[in-house]
């Protein structure tokens, strides 16, 4: 269990549901070929997860005394599981992904692939040793990254199939690909100015340079407050143009209630907070706001189906 918790399970098991999401509520609804049999679209998830797991090591185990601070109760780095067992899970967590990584690339025929989850591994490392500590650069990092596992789906599974005859449509689809990693970046990156806000007394101590750090909480809420509103808009769009013209009333309704409704709570509720606690709260609802956002592919892939 401590394992499990070292490498923010939760976190993964999401990770894994986002991407079987485009894969099986998405891509495999299309009449279109796809790259990947499903065991190997199943190894492509393990290597992401298995990357992504040696990132939360490698954070954790350098994190010891600003998580001391921060969450004194959620450390397992030196109590649980010592150093040295830590550096050895993520020296294997991360030779997993990238082998995996390797392997598949070479599977598709474009071998030259693999550097992209020796870049990820290598990103995550720097962003644990040096990065994290720099002005906004840990958090685009973080929101990136993520961003970049939806992506890594179209560039695996969809890309070494198409062709002249098919681009038209692969492009249309790694199209709506790139505008959920665009609309998980976004939330991400206010996520994790959020969790910096949570953050602020412990990685004071710790002299790091996050936002709320540098400008101060009341101007970094303000800031957020102007950054949620980016995802509003680009939300009500979507709603309007893609779904409510088009006659899906049922996908529309869905955005509505699980994606702009939270979002203008967020946006409401960021300004007055002051307090760990609140701040904590409205992290869980962004990652809330995220999961349902990245759900809605299924959602509107058979509503479309069944309006046809």
């Amino acid at each position: 269990m401590n394992f499990l918790k070292l490498i923010r399970y939760q976190n993964l098991l999401m990770l894994a549901l986002m991407q079987l999401l485009f894969r099986y509520g998405f891509l495999k609804l299309q009449n279109i070929p796809l790259a990947l049999s499903d065991w190997q679209y199943g190894l492509l998830v393990l290597a992401t997860v298995s990357i992504a797991a040696g990132g939360y090591i490698i954070n954790a185990i350098l994190d010891v005394a600003t998580d001391s601070d921060n969450k004194p109760d959620a450390v397992i780095i030196g109590k649980s599981i010592s150093e040295t067992k830590g550096y050895n899970l993520y020296i294997g967590c991360t030779f997993i992904g990238v082998f995996i990584g390797f392997y598949l690339s070479n599977i598709i025929d474009k071998p030259s692939f693999a550097s992209l989850f020796i870049l990820i591994a290598a990103t995550l490392y720097f962003y644990a040793t040096r990065l994290k500590q720099s002005l906004l650069i840990g958090n685009l990092i973080v929101a990136l990254l993520l961003s970049l596992s939806l992506l890594i789906v179209g560039i695996f599974d969809l890309y070494p199939v198409t062709f002249d005859e098919n681009r038209p449509v692969m492009g249309l689809l790694f199209g709506i690909l790139l505008d959920y990693a665009i609309f998980a970046f976004l939330l991400n990156f206010i996520r994790e100015i959020v969790k910096d806000l949570e953050d602020v007394k412990g990685d004071s101590k710790q002299s790091m340079q996050t936002l709320p750090i540098v400008f101060g909480v009341k101007r970094t809420t303000k800031l957020v407050f102007g950054l949620s509103i980016i995802p509003i808009i680009c939300v009500l769009y979507y709603l309007n143009y893609y779904l409510f013209q088009s006659g899906l009333i049922l996908s529309t309704i869905y955005g509505v209630v699980f994606i702009l409704a939270p979002l203008i709570y967020f946006t409401l509720k960021i300004l007055p907070a002051s307090q760990t606690k609140d701040f904590h709260h409205l992290s869980a609802v962004l990652k809330w706001v995220l999961f349902f956002g990245i759900l809605s592919i299924v959602v509107i892939s058979l509503n479309i189906k069944n309006h046809a």
